[in-house]
């Protein structure tokens, strides 16, 4: 169970989100290193950085194929850039796509991915941010922005880079003479935990990071039957276009075809347009070859014949604003020749210009764990349900279809969190994906519920991703008519753990949630009975254990709880701790004797009769043992709703090893639940929903508890 140091620093983490931090212009402090004040400490006492928090050694490198005793790491030198060249820079005369050339390091997915904020200063500058330099102030730090999983972080580094004779061994500029890119690559190791995670990814995931937007890949062998439209409404909205041609072999790696094109190598998309092309409608698409020099030679490129048969002003227009390494083509041509596209749209907080259409964003963080919200795909239906909920109510269908059907487009991305960094110790991406269902029409217009394993059984979903996959994020553009509707994010597989991050763009204003129990409790009123109420035979058993003063301590009560469950053999238990014969006796004790009466005894003895009931009933499989999740049906039935991160927690504390909560924790669980449900109302009469209590209050309820 997380102790009260971990939940009460989770907590402050939620409020502080709440108030604005994490946010681009509150970026959190990554490990809490403050780059301002580090700076300012090595210049009063005279000394360069050297970060503590990811020292210049074998462990920052890597842990296999970069590990300390491998051939590739072998002679490695750690040096900063005044040691390397007369007169380093971060950076000269702007970032340009030049700085970026691959060292010994499978990266090129990341590079690719700087490489494009190289062609938009903008982005750039949120993520390198200006005034950092060798000359003025210099200091051995340095910091960059980088977005992870809904937040911005502010990582803090030192210059000392890997280096193998005398040249940096990984990215490097090709002047040499530029440090940005290097620094900007170990922030990123820095924050993987070491280089070798950084090997092998999409350049979505790159793209990602360095905007804070969501990517979408599209297979052009088969596209949607939108495809230009959704190519013209991400350009309307500034979102990054990239392109590529997939290469067969190794052989194919940056070969280029007849007409001039280069696979698998990244371009972009900058344009799209209509032209009248005698007397037809033509639509041509622009590309932009990062390299500079190579481009298409087919129809529509410079100087083609097809440009003497259009408008002449449309010909200046489109003509006008190329640079060099850009060319148009048309849009079938385009369709034809590449295979895939990739959309990064950027959040609103990204774009500044007015005239750009924005997506509405929600950001949600969610877990997997096992036994509570851990469920699986819709193959597992015993436990699918499990899973957290989101529900998305479109609110109006799209101004601009691009075909006949009124719906409404929003597009889902779901991504794990820090795999990377579990690589190291042989994790990996999980296989993730999601479903969409529609709302029932009992649970319209409701948060506060959690839909059951029925509803998924007689449920068909109404759109899902395309594919689970073990990349980091999936993501799907979907269109449905207005409602309501939950998104169902899952691993594949039940038991998986992990955090996450779903996201949820509609392109007009919607309301999205996180479906959930509103957590709540129906006591029943405390029994009011007498001795005169109670059975001789009882009274006996009591009498026997109690002694002259016919009061229980917690270790009698212990005696018999245990004494009476060993005689039903269908139950599963290893008998009940001493600490939860505190927790009853602390519940039912009025006096403050610390010791339970035979009244008392009598009314907890009619609480663990009525759970045993409840028990039995949700014992599926009448294995002896409840399944976790069989007991969240099981609290319900008790009259306790729960939340996820509350169910997460009671599993945490009361399932063993296997998920299995026998009967004595489940006892255990409903007394402690019982307890501070009914010590809250206490201290909250008038039903707020806010309990004020003084700090003894406060250390009485956590000390008995």
């Amino acid at each position: 169970m997380m102790p009260f140091g971990g939940m009460a620093a989770r907590l402050q983490r939620d409020r502080l989100k709440a108030e604005g931090l994490g946010q681009h212009n509150n970026a959190i402090k990554y490990l809490n290193q403050d780059y301002e004040a580090l700076k300012q400490e090595c210049i009063e006492s005279g000394t360069l950085f050297r970060d503590p928090q990811f020292p210049a050694g074998p462990s920052a490198l890597g842990f296999k194929e970069l590990g300390p005793h491998s051939s590739k790491t072998r002679g490695v030198e750690w040096k900063r850039p005044s040691e390397l060249v007369d007169d380093p820079q971060f950076i000269v005369g702007g970032a340009t796509r030049t700085d970026i050339c691959q060292g010994a390091l499978g990266d090129c997915w990341l590079l690719a991915a700087i490489g494009s904020l190289t062609l938009n200063e903008e982005l750039l500058h949120r993520v390198v941010p200006h005034g950092q330099s060798f000359q003025e102030d210099y200091a051995g730090i340095f910091h960059f922005q980088i977005w992870q999983f809904g937040e911005w972080v502010d990582v803090v580094v030192d210059d000392q880079l890997p280096t193998k004779d005398g040249e940096l061994l990984f990215v490097h500029s090709a002047e040499c003479t530029e440090f940005w890119s290097a620094l900007l690559e170990k922030a990123y190791a820095k924050l993987n935990g070491c280089y070798e995670a950084l090997s092998g990814g999409s350049t979505t995931e790159g793209f990602e990071d360095f905007t804070g937007g969501v990517a979408e890949m599209y297979d052009l062998k088969r596209p949607p039957r939108n495809m230009g439209h959704i190519i013209r409404k991400a350009l309307e909205r500034g979102s990054l276009l990239g392109c590529s041609i997939d290469i067969t072999s190794a052989f194919d790696m940056e070969a280029v075809t007849f007409k001039k094109l280069v696979k698998g190598h990244a371009y972009s998309v900058t344009a799209f347009r209509d032209v009248n092309y005698r007397g037809q409608q033509e639509q041509l698409i622009r590309i932009r070859n990062p390299w500079g020099q190579v481009e298409w030679t087919g129809a529509w490129s410079d100087g083609s014949s097809e440009w003497d048969n259009i408008d002449p002003g449309d010909r200046e227009e489109l003509q006008l604003k190329m640079e060099d390494g850009e060319f148009w083509m048309s849009f079938r041509d385009f369709m034809r020749e590449f295979s895939r596209l990739e959309i990064c749209n950027l959040t609103p907080d990204a774009l500044t210009k007015d005239e750009l259409s924005r997506w509405h964003t929600q950001v949600f963080e969610g877990t997997w764990r096992r036994g509570s919200t851990a469920g699986g795909c819709r193959n597992h239906p015993a436990t699918f349900w499990i899973n957290p909920q989101f529900k998305i109510k479109l609110l109006e269908e799209d101004d601009d279809p691009g075909d006949d059907e009124v719906a409404c487009s929003f597009l889902v991305a779901l991504m794990q969190k820090h795999r990377r960094r579990e690589r190291r110790v042989g994790g990996d991406m999980h296989t993730i994906g999601f479903a969409v269902y529609e709302v029932p029409e009992e649970a319209q217009g409701s948060q506060n519920v959690h839909l059951k394993k029925d509803f998924f059984l007689r449920n068909q979903s109404r759109a899902r991703s395309e594919t689970f996959i073990n990349l980091r994020e999936v993501s799907n553009q979907i269109r449905l008519p207005p409602g309501e509707y939950i998104v169902v994010p899952s691993t594949f597989e039940p038991h998986k753990e992990a955090d996450f991050v779903l996201r949820v763009f509609t392109e007009k204003q919607s309301d999205t949630a996180e479906l959930d129990e509103e957590i709540s409790a129906d006591l029943a009123d405390e029994e009011e009975i007498t001795e005169d109420d109670i059975e001789d035979g009882f009274k006996n058993m009591f009498q026997q254990l109690a002694g002259e003063d016919m009061e229980i301590s917690v270790f009698e009560l212990r005696t018999i709880l245990n004494r009476v469950i060993a005689r039903h053999k269908d139950l599963k238990t290893d008998g009940f701790s001493l600490d939860s014969c505190r927790n009853m006796v602390n519940l039912m004790d009025k006096d403050g004797s610390a010791r339970l009466g035979l009244v008392e005894f009598q009314i907890l003895w009619n609480k663990i009769r009525s759970w045993l009931m409840i028990f039995r009933q949700h014992d599926l499989d009448k294995s002896g043992t409840m399944s976790s999740y069989e007991m969240r049906m099981a609290l319900e039935s008790a009259g306790f709703k729960l939340n996820n991160k509350l169910h997460q927690v009671v599993v945490a504390r009361y399932a063993d090893a296997d998920m299995g909560v026998d009967f004595d924790n489940f006892v255990c669980c409903l007394v402690k639940l019982e307890a501070m449900f009914r010590f809250f109302h206490s201290m909250d009469p008038d039903g707020t929903g806010t309990a004020v209590m003084n700090l003894t209050e406060w250390l009485l309820l956590t000390m008995c508890g």
